[in-house]
């Protein structure tokens, strides 16, 4: 709601409390006026409330919204921040605070690390490990998973199987199982034989012997192979050597976010930018780009760029389909070519068919993704490029961006993803004016 701060959400997560307190003054107001019998009565349900108000916390609610907020990296957006003014991103932090802050019975998080550092991912890691409730999590992050849950839930071929364990040992477990099954199938394709041999005289006999096994089988359907992402970058010719120089560059919006910054990017690098949420990462990316002006300073791109730019979210009211955000960017393409672009990145039919605001953030990405990957680049600027991606997305995007000959300037929290690609790894805390 507008005019609601950061800490009037987080503590909205404890409106009920906040409402037996309104009763609670509302019974002392009347206390004055009351009789005798009346003041009993008042003073045992004082005290019930006062007992409820005391058991959850009641009195300690600000340094418990201040301690979630600081481990979510809230207090560096500033808790009496509206937040109408925040991006998507933060709001689904704030959202996640309120969570946990309420303490359901059963937590339902959906990838709850996208836009979370290491920082704060561990720090998440540590709560889920000791929460005493149920909860069931959605996520893509391995080594996140595989640190919290005992149970996987796999949803393959419309059933829903269980697995005991973690996400290491359900791979191993239905690598075997697929294997199995795939045996299985492959008996059961006698099916064949039987259909090419009931008519020939000579093989008839052991057809209707075959057939008879077949009729007490229950038919195997292998699943279907998802769609995998092929991500292959296509680059333009060679840049200048500095791809990259700032001169005591100060970047932020009404106040400064960074000390100055004397940068350089030479061609053919590919560096990672790491530090917590809010430091400002996206906003150096976006002051190099020109979409904000620095407070100070200058940036200095080299000669014969082509940039290829990853946003972290998609900008709001986009009604348009797949085929048309495509199309906007390539109107030469034929709807053909549109829709084996999109397909080569890992969309179904049904996905390229559908509008973008309603696919899910792993399909947005690929779409975005589309638009990058089929136009000639030699910089590319990536903004948070693994949120929402699936496993087999993440790994071919991994390769497609070791393989790419141009220069990578990437805001990435996984270690994991840029280790082994990345020549160079910045720690953005170094320079930040906000710890």
């Amino acid at each position: 709601e507008k005019r609601m701060t950061i800490r009037d959400v987080l503590k909205s997560a404890f409106s009920w409390l906040f409402e037996m307190e309104a009763q609670m003054n509302g019974i002392c107001d009347k206390m004055g006026e009351a009789s005798p019998e009346e003041l009993e009565t008042m003073m045992e349900e004082l005290g019930t409330i006062q007992d409820m108000l005391t058991m959850h916390d009641f009195y300690i609610i600000d340094s418990k919204v201040e301690e979630v907020a600081r481990a979510l990296g809230l207090t560096a957006i500033g808790l009496d921040k509206d937040v109408t003014d925040l991006s998507g991103g933060q709001r689904t932090k704030i959202l996640l605070g309120k969570l946990l802050l309420e303490k359901p019975d059963i937590l339902l998080l959906d990838e709850p690390t996208n836009y979370l550092d290491a920082e704060h991912i561990e720090w998440l890691k540590r709560y889920l490990q000791e929460y005493e409730n149920a909860f069931i999590l959605i996520s893509h992050d391995i080594p996140f998973l595989n640190s919290v849950v005992n149970l996987i839930y796999h949803m393959d071929n419309q059933e829903l199987n269980r697995y005991v364990g973690d996400y290491d040992h359900f791979q191993e477990v239905y690598a075997v199982k697929k294997a199995q099954l795939e045996a299985a199938y492959n008996r059961q394709q006698l099916k064949d034989f039987v259909a090419r041999n009931k008519a020939r005289v000579a093989t008839r006999n052991m057809a209707m012997s075959r057939q008879k096994k077949l009729d007490k089988m229950d038919v195997i359907e292998l699943a279907k192979e998802k769609p995998k992402p092929e991500f292959n970058f296509k680059t333009a010719r060679t840049p200048s050597r500095f791809v990259v120089e700032t001169d005591d560059l100060i970047i932020g919006y009404d106040e400064p976010l960074s000390k100055p910054l004397n940068l350089k990017v030479e061609r053919g690098e590919k560096i990672a930018l790491t530090g917590a949420n809010g430091i400002g990462k996206s906003t150096l990316l976006k002051s190099i780009l020109g979409i904000i002006p620095p407070i100070s300073g200058k940036v200095h791109l080299g000669d014969y760029l082509e940039i290829g730019y990853f946003e972290q979210e998609m900008p709001q009211g986009n009604k348009n389909t797949c085929i048309e955000e495509i199309w906007e960017v390539f109107p030469s393409y034929t709807q053909y070519e549109v829709r084996a672009a999109l397909a080569k990145c890992g969309l179904t039919t049904k996905h390229i068919e559908s509008l973008v605001r309603v696919l899910s953030g792993g399909e947005q990405a690929k779409v975005r993704l589309c638009k990058i990957i089929n136009r000639e680049t030699n910089v590319l600027i990536l903004d948070e490029p693994t949120n929402h991606l699936d496993v087999d997305a993440k790994e071919e995007l991994k390769r497609a961006l070791k393989e790419y000959k141009g220069t990578i300037l990437m805001v990435c929290h996984e270690p994991e993803f840029y280790e082994g690609l990345a020549t160079d790894v910045w720690d953005c805390s170094q320079w930040t004016t906000r710890i």
